[in-house]
């Protein structure tokens, strides 16, 4: 959920909205703009084309890209590549995509702007018919060059609001919005005062509004910002702030929100020496800063985590429904220790690559391009995710009437906390957040 510089990646304006009825026009025009320009430039180029055989010859082969940072000083999200990679071994094993080879392109994108649009520009270069299950903070320099080409992006991990916005982009789950507005109202029912850990990043400056709408959902004041430099490597004076600020009430135990990703380890080592100077507090977060196999590392039941909430998209890692994609990482990955079910990243790939796979398997023996795969999802094909989100479209009349993301059509998050040393489910079923994030137009 972070940027990596505050200067690397523009931000958009935001669009005033009140309403659902107001934001749907405005939301339809944009989109209807974009969606011209985009049906232009798909005359001029088609990526990635398999001609149609009736029922299928098995000699076709359709070439996606997956693409997220490994191996940097910030965040690293190998999981995801590797679990791609994982699923075109399993799905060739198994028939393929309707009868036809799958090929996933992987790239690195350093958590750097000019990498990351390098990958995009590869993308392009190898025309794939898709990108697939993908993580960048930079999604202004990778979306770009995609719609240019007319490749769609589909099941991009959420982390940018551009991802909300392309006509291009298939989302799978409600991205950073969502997790933050869901742990802010809960809250806002259960924490005196707030503060919040985030990156000093562009992407992280969204995060403090989007929690507060949570918060305020609860009739709830707005939480403490406190901003961290992403690659700091100690975070004493933040914990500090934070403390101060979630004790300040002596009448209700304050809640510490760290949303950091790999640097939330970095922020607890401060925030367990100092604690121990003030009252006690509770600490949340979202998935992908905190996942079961960082809460094991710290101590379990005996560590910093105990008893936090944690916000997240999909059931918990524990769910029989993860049953599917835990038998591919058996079968085809085993031993990859990139490669964790548990990890939101790892998970988010899974569905985008199901989306992939059932939205081939219905075109028939049709032409396979970047082309035929929009008109297939655009045209209300639905996928079925085994309960790990609702059924999945992303017609006009799915998308929400979120003015600043018009393309969300999942608003559903999860609520988790953390009993015993092992992050559970805090509440069954999913929890819909699409009215707190209208009001953040608000």
């Amino acid at each position: 959920m972070t940027g990596r510089r505050r200067m690397s990646s523009p931000t958009s304006s935001r669009v005033p909205g009140t309403s659902r009825t107001r934001a749907i026009p405005r939301v339809k025009a944009a989109l209807l703009s974009v969606g011209a320009l985009v049906a232009g430039a798909s005359l001029a180029v088609a990526c990635g084309v398999v001609p149609g055989v009736p029922g299928g010859s098995g000699d076709e082969t359709v070439t996606v890209m997956t693409w997220a940072p490994e191996k940097t000083k910030a965040t690293n999200k190998p999981g995801m590549p590797a679990m791609a990679k994982a699923y075109e071994r399993w799905v060739n094993a198994h028939g393929g995509l309707g009868g036809r080879k799958l090929h996933v392109l992987t790239c690195n994108d350093h958590n750097d702007y000019i990498s990351a649009a390098k990958c995009a520009r590869l993308a392009v270069k190898e025309k794939v018919v898709a990108v697939v299950g993908s993580y960048s903070q930079f999604g202004s320099y990778t979306l770009s060059p995609l719609e240019s080409a007319g490749i769609p992006y589909i099941g991009g991990y959420g982390l940018t609001d551009v991802e909300f916005k392309s006509v291009l982009s298939y989302p799978v789950n409600g991205g950073q919005p969502a997790l933050l507005a869901g742990l802010g109202e809960e809250l806002g029912k259960n924490c005196g005062p707030v503060a919040l850990v985030r990156p000093d990043t562009v992407a992280g400056d969204q995060l403090p509004v989007l929690l507060d709408s949570g918060l305020k959902a609860g009739n709830h004041a707005p939480a403490e910002d406190v901003r961290a430099a992403e690659e700091a490597t100690e975070l004493d004076e933040q914990a500090r702030r934070a403390l101060a600020k979630a004790t300040a009430d002596p009448q209700g135990k304050g809640c510490v929100v760290h949303a950091l990703d790999e640097r939330t380890n970095t922020f607890m080592d401060s925030f367990r020496r100092l604690s121990g100077d003030y009252p006690a507090v509770r600490t949340a977060s979202v998935l992908g800063s905190v996942d079961q196999s960082l809460i094991d590392a710290s101590g379990g039941a005996s560590g910093p985590y105990e008893g936090a909430y944690v916000s997240g998209w999909y059931p918990d890692a524990g769910d029989s429904r993860w049953d599917g994609m835990r038998k591919v990482i058996r079968e085809q990955a085993f031993g990859d220790n990139r490669i964790d079910p548990a990890d939101a990243g790892v998970q988010t790939t899974w569905i985008a690559y199901t989306v992939l796979r059932q939205t081939v398997e219905s075109l028939g023996g049709g032409e396979v391009s970047a082309r035929t795969i929009r008109s297939a999802l655009d045209s209300g094909l639905e996928i079925d995710t085994g309960g790990l989100t609702p059924p999945l479209r992303w017609r006009f009349q799915d998308l929400t009437a979120v003015v600043d993301f018009p393309r969300l059509v999942n608003s559903d998050v999860t609520l988790q906390v953390v009993r015993r040393g092992r992050l559970v489910s805090a509440r069954q079923g999913f929890v819909n957040v699409a009215k707190t994030l209208e009001s953040t137009a608000q």
